[in-house]
């Protein structure tokens, strides 16, 4: 008797089960053409909105970090309408409370998530650099090639590629190389203790000229300086501003044909550039070290 009544309620409820995914499957069909439709509507809005963003704000990178924003948002707000619209509003309700009342705990475990995400948000509309710019972020340097939702991407001049999340980049130092354009090189060149300083600092000067890629206008002036007595030279120290749009590459070019150049017409002009001297002293019995050495080399040479 109690096996059949058993037999009975399962199979009430097995039938009731059946007639309710029956009548629950136009709204479930619904549903399911929400979410297709949503995940289309919004990656067309996400892409609408980062071309009109690029072409509004000529920003790459906000403009790809706005239209992923734009674009998971309505994907959210489309599988929420999707849940009430199958009769489930019960589960899209529960969801939403229980990502309230875990918002805490989510907040300690995802906690470095969600300051990348952040400090995202932060630098997609105020940050130290652009797409392509070269930068120093810590220890990394290179090109930045993205700004995703957590990370940064860097691709350094060997060939590395650099993900640094955005919490770091918000709270490193950033040194932006191509910011403006221009970059001040320097380096030091040594000439004799009885060359004319002023006439070599004037050669200098004009082999500056000769060369291109060096920049000279009212805010960025090349000049020529004395900076050391060292033991066998007067050390002269240069400096010169290069364009760095292509900072890597162009720019160390640049710095090599000016060295180039600055030596060939030190010595065009008849400046001696000697290398250091050193001086060796010998004391107590080793005072006829270095000429029995230069005897004994006579003595070889002659056998």
């Amino acid at each position: 008797m109690y096996q059949e009544h058993t037999s009975t309620s399962i199979g009430e409820s097995f039938y009731d089960f059946y007639n309710d995914l029956i009548e629950q499957l136009p709204g479930i069909g619904l549903g399911i053409f929400i979410i297709i439709m949503g995940i289309l509507i919004a990656s067309y809005l996400g892409q609408f909105a980062r071309r009109h963003i690029s072409k509004r704000t000529e920003d790459p990178l906000m403009s790809r970090f706005l239209g992923q924003a734009i674009k998971y948002v309505l994907i959210i707000v489309a599988i929420m309408l999707a849940l009430r619209a199958a009769g489930l509003g019960a589960i899209a309700t529960g969801i939403l409370t229980a990502a309230g009342a875990s918002a805490v705990i989510l907040g300690f475990a995802f906690k470095d998530i969600g300051e990348n995400f952040i400090a995202g948000i932060i630098l997609a509309f105020n940050r130290p650099f652009d797409v392509n710019d070269t930068v120093e972020i810590g220890e990394n340097f290179g090109k930045v090639k993205a700004l995703e939702f957590r990370y940064t991407k860097l691709k350094t001049f060997d060939g590395k590629d650099v993900y640094i999340p955005n919490s770091d980049v918000l709270t490193e130092p950033v040194t932006n190389y191509t910011e403006d354009g221009f970059f001040r090189w320097n380096f030091i060149i040594g000439i004799a203790y009885e060359d004319n300083i002023d006439g070599a600092k004037k050669t200098v000067m004009e082999a500056l000229k000769q060369e291109p890629n060096v920049i000279e206008d009212e805010e960025h002036e090349n000049f020529v300086i004395e900076d050391e007595l060292a033991t066998s030279t007067v050390n002269l120290k240069v400096y010169f501003w290069v364009d760095t749009k292509d900072f890597r590459r162009m720019a160390l070019i640049t710095k090599g044909n000016v060295v180039r150049n600055v030596k060939e017409a030190l010595e065009d002009a008849g400046y001696y550039m000697p290398a250091d001297i050193q001086e060796i002293k010998l004391y107590g019995g080793e005072k006829e070290f270095p000429v029995r050495i230069a005897e004994n080399l006579k003595k070889h040479q002659s056998d």
